[in-house]
């Protein structure tokens, strides 16, 4: 099989399959994570999941550190600029470092208040914030590991990401129990072993990157400040484009728990697989970041659609795969719950995310096209027309009334997103082309 693929096809799978390991890694490992805390009691277990939803929000901002760094290095080094590839990355250094201490303090100084907006009840809120402290300690190390990641992407090397994130996240699970259960520190204790990993992922970065070569030294706040304001306009378009995505699926929650328990439990399960398959889009698109913006550099037109002709290809066979995956999956979902009316619930809404499945992957893809062309305004565009029909949909319609209505809804935003794509690739190619 490998003998047929092609050299794009070999490049293309040699970046996303360790992509898809880092990516992976978190998610699992963090289960494992929960489980070390749920052996503690339900008061550990509900403080750690409300302050798993508050770094959630801290945190979905900054992911801009990775992928806008990526196509940004990408393009410098397909242009042979290797010293405006090594400033790129000093910068993005430089502003995670000073993002990181300030969300750091922000969120030492709020954490009563971000705990108490979560409803947390009065056993629930002194050891959420006493964890909340410590973790927000880790924040410009997290900020430093995310800037890490897009830096290394933008070298199209995804093996060394996945190392470092496999090396972290094995480190917390061997602090957890010696510092939860050995030393007797309880959730604050997972707090420590996931600050002290965090501050190795980012120092592990930091040196492999100097001994690379692959950042400048950190220069004078003026001297860097057209290139910070560069990423933190690009940071602020990826952020727009990912709140209205994430806005959607709020509000689609909503409106499943308008309909009623059973119904909002039956979502919330089939949301959990529909992001858990995202995983394996999602690193097609991350080698799409890599290879667009280097191809992009060379201003070659033919190549580049050569090139997003095989990414689009791969996000299809990802998806009939996800489909297949999830068109049979889904009846184990019946398996998760007790409640007879849940499980059917999931099963039929399972049926409806199996069918959109090749849809959203391409679409992930076409996201790693466009991330890496820098059309990020098309992005926003794209997310923002198809978040309106999707809530129009959802609102205005009877498909808000059934869970499989919300799903169909929410197919329609991947739809028009897509039709967005299509409408504006020529014109983001060109611009990318001649810039």
């Amino acid at each position: 099989m490998t003998a047929r693929l092609s050299p794009a096809d070999r490049e293309i799978l040699g970046l996303a399959l360790p992509a898809l390991g880092a990516l992976a890694i978190d998610p699992l490992l963090t289960l494992a994570d929960t489980a070390f805390v749920a052996t503690l009691g339900t008061v550990e277990l509900a403080a750690l999941g409300v302050d798993t939803a508050i770094f959630g929000f801290a945190f979905f901002a900054f992911n801009f550190l990775a992928y806008v760094v990526t196509p940004l290095v990408a393009r410098a080094l397909g242009q042979g600029r290797v010293e405006e590839a090594r400033r790129w990355v000093g910068d993005a250094l430089v502003l995670a470092l000073t993002l990181g201490l300030l969300v750091s303090v922000a969120l030492e100084l709020a954490a009563p208040l971000l705990v108490d907006l979560m409803g947390a009840t009065p056993d629930v809120a002194d050891p959420a914030v006493a964890y909340l402290r410590i973790r927000a300690l880790a924040t410009p190390a997290v900020l430093v590991v995310t800037a890490g990641h897009g830096a290394f992407r933008g070298h199209k090397d995804t093996r060394t990401p996945l190392k470092v994130a496999l090396g972290v996240n094995l480190l917390n699970l061997v602090l957890d129990p010696l510092m939860i259960f050995g030393l007797g520190w309880g959730l604050e204790g997972a707090a420590i072993a996931t600050v002290i990993a965090q501050y190795l992922g980012a120092a592990w970065f930091i040196r492999l990157m100097v001994a690379r070569e692959m950042a400048s030294r950190p220069r004078g706040l003026i001297e860097a400040l057209p290139s910070l304001l560069d990423l933190g306009r690009n940071g602020a378009l990826l952020t727009m484009r990912t709140g209205l995505l994430l806005g959607s699926f709020t509000i689609a929650a909503a409106v499943a728990t308008r309909l009623g328990p059973e119904e909002i439990a039956a979502h919330q399960l089939v949301a959990q697989v529909f992001l858990l398959t995202a995983l394996l889009a999602d690193s097609f698109a991350i080698a799409a970041q890599a290879m667009v913006g280097e191809t992009a550099a060379r201003g070659e037109m033919e190549t580049l659609d050569a090139l997003n002709r095989r990414l689009v290809g791969w996000g299809a066979v990802a998806g009939l795969i996800l489909m297949l995956g999830v068109a049979v999956g889904r009846f184990g979902l019946g398996a998760i719950t007790r409640d007879a009316v849940v499980a059917d619930l999931a099963i039929g809404a399972g049926g409806v995310v199996a069918l959109i499945e090749p849809v959203a992957a391409v679409l992930f893809v076409a996201d790693g096209i466009f991330l890496g062309l820098l059309a990020l305004g098309t992005m926003v565009v794209s997310t923002g027309l198809g978040a309106v029909v999707a809530v129009g949909l959802m609102l205005a319609t009877p498909l808000g009334d059934t869970v499989n209505g919300i799903w169909s809804a929410l197919a329609v935003m991947l739809v028009v997103r897509g039709a967005v794509f299509l409408i504006g690739y020529r014109r983001s190619a060109e611009t990318a082309l001649k810039s």
